[in-house]
């Protein structure tokens, strides 16, 4: 049936409704009198007016519905049984306006949710779709009834059930000409049945909503695969037979404004769509490999990215001293680690906490990932020789007060940098590196003097992004001795043994793996005195970082296992993030 819980109406009651209210004890006659006459006044329905009385819940006055007109009602409509398929033939604003949903099909009776027994213009046009089958009605509530369109629309939409629907050949791939159209339009709003159109949309529809970083297309020898990867780990999502693979290609590279005739070189580009109201761009990347070619899409969601140091994961103490750092009137503050770590999204947030009218902040990106009001943003282009230090020396022309440079990846860059904070500009850049103090001398190397780094240099954040424990599921864990020495504790600690460890377990509100969401592993180090010495005497880093850590500064793996004290994450993720930078 699709239903649960369903009162069946044993016959039909031709009392008027506030008859079968009072006489069921569901309200009284004098709730009923005043309704009636607010009825005479103003018009409604009496059933809503004695709602909105206080007189009787929505459920009771559908269930005096349901034995006016001699129908099942429902309270509930569970999820799991609605059979989603049945939907393929309707569309989302028909359901909602009609108010109409079929919940299930069996021996050609078709259960029909709806929230208005006068729906009979719907009823019939239902009974035609599905070929003369007898419809068998059951009365819920508006709430209910469009949770149930939401879900039943939602997940008829997913990459699988798209691919279910064109591999079983409800539709044929459609030509690609067909496809041109506005990428611009919210893609839920999208009613073109064209599959490639139907699947492309899905993916990225599931992915907004998911909210992964990247949507990744693969094709292999036999067919293609889609995998999202959410919170840095890639799941897969969907297999599509190979035949859709060209059309697939065809359809995100002609949104991303790509050449769709060559196929022999990489190309890059950008989609912008918006998904259930939501602006998302997606930076988009073709490589050619042996079976087709390969398609990566990052996105990034503006409404969901909130720039705030203190939604990152820092500690109130690092916080502090980056605030510090960046109300400086010179200096150079670098972030640094793998890329996808969060290192522009930290430099946004730290730019965002002195982003006022009296300051002329300018940037240089590759690319402009986030439009930030009050700043001037610059994308660098090597296609024409705008590179970041071509970028870099022009911006100084332009009285800034703070530039960020996208990234240091070469001397020249590295010391217009330098000579810009030394001449009272503060910059603002990334770095790849492991750590903190491999940071300088990475630069070093690069052929940056070592006493211009230590007169520059005002911190250096090394950053990366750890998966959080579902809290809805997390179990507490009793740690081994292994795993306190891989985070560098002693069971007789004191924090140890004030602390809960916990572990993942998985549940539905986590996709089952027991993680949700990111948090940053931090690990700052403000360069003292100590520190410059041995930067100007070429010390390597793994000195520096002793002297560093000796001084106060907790490293990436000290971070972790304060996380892990504290219930956020576990010590697998911790070692999986930041065992390797320890052991170099």
């Amino acid at each position: 049936m699709g239903v649960a819980a369903i009162q069946q109406a044993s016959s039909i009651d031709p009392r008027p409704i506030g008859q079968i209210l009072v006489s069921r004890g569901f309200t009284t006659a004098d709730h009923v009198t005043v309704a009636l006459q607010t009825q005479l006044d103003r018009g409604g329905l009496l059933g809503e007016l004695i709602v909105q009385q206080g007189g009787a819940t929505k459920l009771q006055v559908l269930e005096a519905l349901g034995a006016q007109f001699g129908l099942p009602v429902t309270a509930k409509i569970e999820e799991e049984s609605i059979d989603v398929a049945l939907v393929g033939p309707l569309s989302i604003s028909y359901a909602r306006e009609a108010e109409v949903l079929p919940i299930g099909k069996s021996h050609g009776v078709l259960t029909v949710a709806v929230s208005n027994p006068m729906s009979l213009g719907a009823l019939d046009d239902l009974r035609v779709l599905f070929g003369g089958a007898r419809i068998e009605p059951v009365l819920v509530t508006q709430e209910v009834l469009n949770a149930a369109i939401n879900y039943s629309f939602d997940r008829r939409a997913r990459a699988d059930q798209v691919v279910d629907d064109m591999e079983k050949g409800e539709s044929g791939v459609a030509d690609i000409a067909m496809e041109l159209e506005d990428a611009a339009k919210d893609i839920l709003d999208e009613d073109d049945e064209a599959p490639i159109i139907r699947l492309v949309n899905s993916v990225l529809n599931q992915a907004a909503k998911e909210k992964v970083s990247d949507v990744h297309i693969e094709p292999m020898e036999k067919y293609v695969l889609v995998r999202f990867r959410k919170d840095g780990v890639l799941k897969e999502v969907v297999r599509t037979a190979k035949k859709f693979q060209p059309s697939i290609t065809s359809r995100v590279k002609i949104m991303g404004g790509l050449n769709i005739a060559e196929k022999r070189l990489p190309q890059d580009g950008r989609i912008r769509i918006k998904v259930a109201g939501r602006d998302i761009d997606l930076r988009l990347s073709t490589i050619p490999t042996a079976h087709g070619e390969r398609i990566v899409m990052r996105l990034l969601d503006k409404t969901s990215t909130t720039l705030d140091l203190k939604t990152l994961g820092m500690r109130e103490s690092i916080r502090t001293a980056i605030d510090q750092i960046v109300h400086k009137p010179n200096g150079i503050f670098l972030c640094t680690g793998p890329t996808g770590s969060g290192k522009t999204t930290t430099l946004y947030s730290a730019l965002m906490t002195i982003n006022k009218p009296d300051i002329n902040i300018l940037t240089i990106e590759d690319p402009v990932e986030y439009q930030l009001e009050g700043i001037g943003q610059m994308q660098v282009n090597p296609k024409i020789d705008f590179t970041f230090a071509r970028g870099l020396r022009a911006t100084l022309r332009q009285d800034p007060d703070v530039v960020l440079v996208g990234e240091i990846r070469d001397l020249e860059t590295a010391e217009i940098a330098v000579q810009a904070a030394l001449t009272g500009h503060l910059v603002l850049s990334t770095v790849h590196t492991n750590d903190a103090a491999s940071t300088y001398t990475r630069m070093i190397d690069m052929g940056v003097e070592p006493f211009l780094l230590s007169s520059s240099i005002a911190g250096i954040l090394a950053q990366r992004l750890i998966r959080k424990l579902c809290k809805d599921c997390r179990l507490p864990h009793i740690p081994t001795d292994l795993e306190l020495e891989q985070l560098g504790l002693e069971r007789k600690d004191p924090r140890v043994q004030r602390a809960t460890f916990y572990r993942a377990k998985g549940c539905p509100q986590c996709s089952m793996t027991g993680y949700a969401g990111r948090s940053g592993l931090h690990e700052l180090m403000i360069p003292t005195e100590e520190i410059k010495r041995l930067v100007v005497a070429r010390a390597d880093a793994g000195t520096i970082k002793k002297a560093a850590v000796a001084q106060g500064m907790e490293t990436l793996l000290m971070d972790g296992a304060s996380k892990c004290m504290v219930g956020d994450t576990t010590v697998e993720e911790v070692m999986r993030i930041a065992n390797a930078d320890e052991e170099e």
